[in-house]
């Protein structure tokens, strides 16, 4: 087998903190992400109902330093993050949002926000972020992880040892519903 010339560098994904300069860029993605990774689950007006409250950016996470990007050649293709607060999913725009603290003894710390550019989807990106997340949740004291997924999120949550039983409906805009499946793993 012939080594790489040493000019050539193969680009590692790598995952940082998300900054709040990051936010159009993380807009941008989520929107592309749920609407072409999502047609298989849910309709074009469910997806867009969501894009309203349910999925985007909540800059809580940013500002509490657990919302993390991953960037593969310079550019930004997946964001997830955890949290130590009780709100559950949601972006900035969702008016039920509750920035309580969770304590690590009782509760489950929150899987939050995960999503990939398409042209980057299954290619490790998800789980990634999602073992970052889990050991951060475990260094802040948590023994449990929980999430609302989406129905697209299944497949990978599952794989990653979370099980969920009953799906919920949420009305993402008047007389539109979308369902989730909430999830949760101990740690």
């Amino acid at each position: 087998m012939d080594a790489l010339p040493v000019t050539e560098k193969i680009d590692v994904p790598t995952v940082r903190n998300a900054t709040l300069a990051d936010r159009d860029v993380l807009r941008a993605l989520i929107a592309r992400s749920a609407r072409e990774l999502s047609t298989a689950d849910y309709r074009p007006e469910q997806v867009e109902g969501a894009l309203q409250g349910a999925f985007g950016v909540d800059t809580q996470l940013i500002h509490d330093g657990t919302y993390f990007v991953v960037e593969g050649g310079g550019v930004i293709v997946g964001c997830g993050g955890w949290s130590y607060r009780k709100t559950l999913f949601g972006g900035d725009k969702r008016p039920e949002r509750d920035a309580a603290e969770l304590d690590p003894r009782t509760d489950a710390a929150k899987i939050r926000a995960f999503f990939v550019d398409p042209t980057h989807a299954r290619k490790g990106i998800g789980t990634l972020l999602l073992e970052k997340c889990e050991s951060q949740a475990r260094l802040r004291g948590f023994s449990r992880v929980e999430l609302m997924s989406t129905l697209t999120g299944i497949r990978l949550y599952s794989a990653r040892g979370y099980s969920g039983a009953q799906q919920v409906r949420y009305e993402v805009s008047p007389g539109v519903a979308i369902e989730f499946l909430p999830m949760s793993k101990s740690i």
